[in-house]
Parts: structure tokens; sequence; C-alpha cells
């Protein structure tokens, strides 16, 4: 029996899935504890593995509405800002010690999510113990070039002290040091090829959701009332991380079709003060349970919502900006599983004309239908055995070099370098 220690930051994308591979893991046998934000405590605790807060609700919050910062950081300095800002470098030190306490000689394996459980690399070179990173999305392996340059140009001190307290010598290759742990990448293999494929010797083992248990439950009798209507399903996802257009430019658009509407949004002050006919705003719905009964989904590109659209065989249109979300509307556009706009191409009218073909297209659920053979347990236990695999020891992966790097990551990389 392994002692498995999952750390993840970030919105429900990022920290679901975290869960569904926790609960496999704990099936197995293995003790598994979670570290993330204390607002997902209730999802954590359901599933049965021990919850460690790394915050309080409170200062999750202020996170969640400082997240906006992150779509605007454009060059290291902008990222140190960020950490000075939201105390960055002081949780690193605490989810060190955390991980620490719970280290168990010769028993543990760390799992931390790629490029921003740096806690995670950190104490399994202390401590000796094998790691795991895993990416939700592709684009956070495409952007590890950049994330190393941003880490050596604005956090390489900072980062460096935290090594350094924990009996680790200065680095200054942080593209090899953020590559050397054997990689999860929580994707199929036909989303990797739409796209700029994973690097070599990254596991790909398929989408992993976490949002199951949502489709329990009656739904309150307004939204029963509207989705009786197959209105347009809205959302931006579980975070503030959006661009300030998205939802007005949202809501315009599906006025301009005359649709009715249901908006989940975590925060009303996010939208317009006021609301076309027959829109109807939640904080929160389950999912699994009202996207199979909308018209068509328009939403912002995270990919756990893209998936349960595709699971859920619900058209959906991608106002995508920032993040991973434009690489993920790339990759299901070239397999003709949604349509998209980038922020400079938003308009009422262009996003109108896609709403006006998904709510006519009669045969998504059948395309969509085609690429999602796999079941989430399976992917979610496949993650859990890969992990599980890792209790021999440290695994690692050659070191990257920029040789190593596709033509898409060299072209990021310059774009970065020229700022």
């Amino acid at each position: 029996m392994a002692v498995v220690l999952l750390v993840t930051h970030g919105s429900a994308g990022d920290v679901l899935p975290f869960v569904r591979i926790g609960a496999a893991l704990l099936a197995r046998g293995h003790e598994v504890s979670l570290l993330t934000h204390a607002s997902y405590a209730e999802q954590v605790r359901a599933a049965g593995v021990e919850f460690v807060p790394i915050d309080t609700v409170s200062a999750a919050e202020d996170d969640r509405a400082r997240s906006q910062e992150l779509l605007h950081v454009r060059s290291p300095a902008d990222l140190r800002r960020h950490y000075d800002r939201t105390g960055l470098f002081e949780q690193l030190r605490a989810e060190i010690a955390l991980l620490g306490a719970r280290h168990r000689p010769h028993r543990t394996i760390l799992v931390g999510r790629h490029t921003s459980a740096l806690s995670v690399l950190i104490a399994a070179e202390a401590l000796g113990a094998p790691a795991v990173t895993v990416a939700v999305a592709p684009t956070q392996l495409l952007v590890a070039p950049a994330a190393a340059l941003h880490l050596a140009r604005g956090l390489a001190d900072g980062v460096g002290a935290v090594r350094a307290e924990n009996g680790l010598p200065a680095r200054t290759d942080w593209l090899r040091w953020l590559a050397g742990a054997r990689t999860l990448g929580l994707w199929p293999q036909w989303f990797d090829a739409a796209g700029a494929p994973a690097p070599p010797g990254v596991d790909l083992v398929g989408f992993v959701t976490g949002d199951e248990a949502d489709a329990a439950g009656p739904l309150p009798p307004d939204v029963e009332a509207v989705l009786a209507d197959a209105p347009v399903l809205v959302t931006g996802g579980t975070g503030t991380m959006l661009h300030p257009r998205f939802y007005p430019v949202a809501l315009d658009a599906i006025a301009a079709t005359g649709r009715s509407a249901v908006v989940v949004a975590p925060d009303r002050a996010l939208l317009p003060r006021r609301l076309p006919p027959r829109t109807l705003w939640c904080p929160r719905l389950p999912f699994p349970a009202v996207m199979p009964r909308a018209g068509a989904l328009l939403h912002h590109g995270g990919i756990g919502t893209a998936v349960r659209a595709l699971r859920s065989g619900t058209p959906q249109v991608v106002l995508a900006h920032g993040a991973d979300r434009p690489d993920n509307a790339e990759r299901l556009a070239a397999r003709g599983l949604a349509r998209w706009a980038d922020a400079d191409r938003w308009s009422a009218e262009v996003v109108a004309d896609h709403l006006t073909g998904a709510l006519a297209d009669r045969r998504y659920a059948e395309r969509a239908a085609g690429v999602t053979g796999e079941e989430p347990a399976a992917s979610s236990e496949h993650a859990a055995e890969l992990i599980e695999a890792t209790r021999a020891g440290p695994v690692r992966r050659p070191g990257v070099s920029a040789r190593d790097l596709s033509p898409a990551q060299r072209r990021l990389l310059l774009r970065r370098l020229r700022r």
C-alpha cells in the first residue's frame, strides 16, 4: 500500500480530475490525501479522500477574484509581482511542509498539477520520493519552455531560497527540472493528434472528469421550466479568469437568436445588469443532468466543460481567450466538434451565427459519441495504475532541451523571449 499525496490548484477543471484519480487510488487500497483549495472540501471528502486545505475559504475567494490577473501576465516581472502580491512563495513553503509531514519513507508517491505544483517537485527531490506531474490540458505541456523562462527570469531567487531551505542545491536548468518527473496527460490520443502533440514519454490516459456525482437530485422548478425549451446553456466556468466581454457578447448573441438561455456563473456581478428576456441566472447547476437538455452550449473553452459537452452530445460554441482555451477550441474544431471564435473576432453577429449553426446541428451527438468511447472510470483507473507503478522509485524522463521542442513550442518560446 502506497501513501499518495496529490497537490493541485485552480478551478474545478483543475481540481475535480484529481478528486476522481484520488478516489481510484483509494479503491486500489492506497492511502490518499489531496492538498487543494478550501472551497473543494466537500467534494474531496465525499470521495473518501483525506482533504488537506492549502488556504481558507475566504482566502480562496480572494484568490478567485484575483485570478483575472493571470490573463495579463506577459513577462517574468508580471509573474513575480503576482507571486509577491498573492503570497505564493509562502504557500509553496506551506505545501512542502504539509507533504513532508505526511511522507512515509519508501511508501510515498507525490503527484502534482503540471507547472503549478512546484511543491511536489521540491519535496520529491528533498525526500527522495517518486513524483508524477499531471497535465489537465495539452497547453500545459506546450508552454513548458515559456514557463521555465518565466521561472528563470522572475521566480528563480524565490524558488531557489525555498530549495535551499530544504537542503537542495541551486538550479539553472529549469526546463529540465519541470520535465523531469513522469507526466500524465488527461486527454486521449485523438485529442492529442488534433493539435501540437505531447512530448515523447508523456502517458496519455484519456479524459478524466469529476462531476459525475452532480447528476443526482431534482432541479429547481424555474430551471426545469427553462430546460423544457431546450435553451442555450452559457458558462464561463467556476472561476473568474475571463475576458470582461465574455458574458456581454454571449448574451447579446443569444438575444439575437431569440432563444431562451440558462447562464451559470458563480457571481451575478460577472453578468450585465440587465439580462435578455427568457434568461435565467444560476450560480451553479449539475451539468451532467442539465447539459443533455440544452439546445447548445456557449462556453469559455475550459477542458472540463468541453468534455462534458462531448459526453452529453451537446453542440458547443466556444468563446476562447487565455490559458489553454484557444488550443482546446482549435482541437475540437479540427474534429468538427466545436465552433469557436477568439477574442479579437467576438461580436454578437459572429457568435449568433455560430449558435445558429450549432442549434441546427442534428449529427453532433453522433460525432461526439464517435470520439468518447472510453468511460471516465477507465481513464481515472489508467491514471491510478500509472501512479501506482512509480512505487519502485523515482521515474525520470529524458531531459528536455531546446532541440527537443516541437515547432509550435519553439514559436511560442520565441514570442515570449521577444517581449
